[in-house]
């Protein structure tokens, strides 16, 4: 088989998606490696410590992570189980519940490693509306190629479902 500029094309694409998928393992380990976490149970404390009391509803938290209920309960329940974060009934509805951020909470979260997205997000935001609107046309090009377009996800980057036990 002769090699074509569109296969070499097709070979450059399959590298950076694979860069990409390194990354975000690379990211994974230096994060657990720091401070015992996954990038999706960061997110609940990066969520939680962006409010002035520190505390959000589960529902505020699944709507922002763009992900369901069950997921950030159980998140939350294995940030609880490391001290992380706490539940609290609201002293004005006792059938609200909320999570709160503890202080070992926030003492993990300032000792975190840069989130992978956040390099993304100030990357993404540094680029003109034109290429910002052409990468999301060409990410979501990829993940149809990728026949993933159905799958659930959240604006993590992690590998693999983000509400499974890992650390």
């Amino acid at each position: 088989m002769s090699s074509t500029p569109s296969t070499h094309r097709a070979d450059a694409a399959l590298i950076a998606l694979r860069r990409i998928l390194r990354a975000t393992e690379q990211y994974e380990r230096d994060l657990a490696q720091a401070v015992g976490l996954t990038p999706a149970k960061l997110r609940v404390l990066q969520i939680l410590s962006a409010h002035d009391d520190r505390r959000a509803s589960p529902t505020q938290l699944a709507a922002r992570m763009g992900v369901s209920q069950a997921t950030v309960t159980a998140l939350v329940d294995q940030l609880d189980k490391l001290g992380l974060t706490e539940r609290q009934r609201s002293s004005t509805d006792r059938r609200q519940l909320h999570v709160l951020l503890t202080d070992a909470g926030l003492t993990a979260l300032r000792e975190a490693p840069d989130a992978l997205q956040q390099h993304f997000v100030t990357g993404f935001h540094a680029l003109h509306d034109w290429e910002q609107a052409m990468l999301v046309a060409s990410l979501e090009r990829v993940a149809a190629m990728l026949n993933a377009q159905g799958i659930d996800a959240s604006p993590v980057l992690t590998l693999g479902d983000i509400s499974r036990p890992r650390g």
